[in-house]
């Protein structure tokens, strides 16, 4: 974002994402952003489409959202709090590890998903946050994410 002192209104579309995120489409995994604490904490979230290329190849005849494309939706999530504390701010987050990642309930085609952070510990080096991903209420993913800051 141009103005380092001053966020946009909620909620944050794409060209707000994306002024803070270096990914671009089709790899941009979050659709919203609709809470966030810059530095600390983050709620977002990803509108999963039906028609979305993925489903089919995974799988078929039961489509559902890849795992990794989970942990990555909640790694960009994350990095979107984490960019937004003032002196990490044009930063690039490299996703690093992902401890005690347990995955709870799939996710269809036509869902939204809820992805919140939270930054439990961050340096100019090393960011560690708290993730979860759920969908109506009921927790879909959850892991502690760790990215390196370049």
């Amino acid at each position: 974002m141009t103005d380092e002192t001053t966020l946009a209104p909620l909620p944050w579309g794409r060209d707000v994402i994306e002024s803070v995120l270096p990914h671009r489409d089709p790899f941009v995994w979050v659709s919203r952003v609709v809470a966030i604490e810059p530095g600390q904490s983050i709620t977002a979230e990803l509108d999963v489409p039906a028609d979305l290329d993925i489903f089919r190849g995974h799988f078929p005849d039961h489509p559902v959202l890849p795992g990794v494309i989970i942990m990555e939706a909640l790694a960009q999530a994350a990095s979107i709090a984490m960019l937004q504390a003032p002196d990490l701010r044009g930063h690039i987050g490299f996703l690093a590890g992902i401890d005690g990642a347990k995955f709870r309930r799939q996710v269809a085609p036509g869902e939204t998903v809820t992805l919140t952070g939270r930054i439990v510990k961050s340096s100019r080096r090393l960011v560690v946050a708290e993730v979860k991903a759920s969908v109506a209420g009921e927790v879909c993913a959850t892991a502690t994410q760790k990215y390196v800051l370049a």
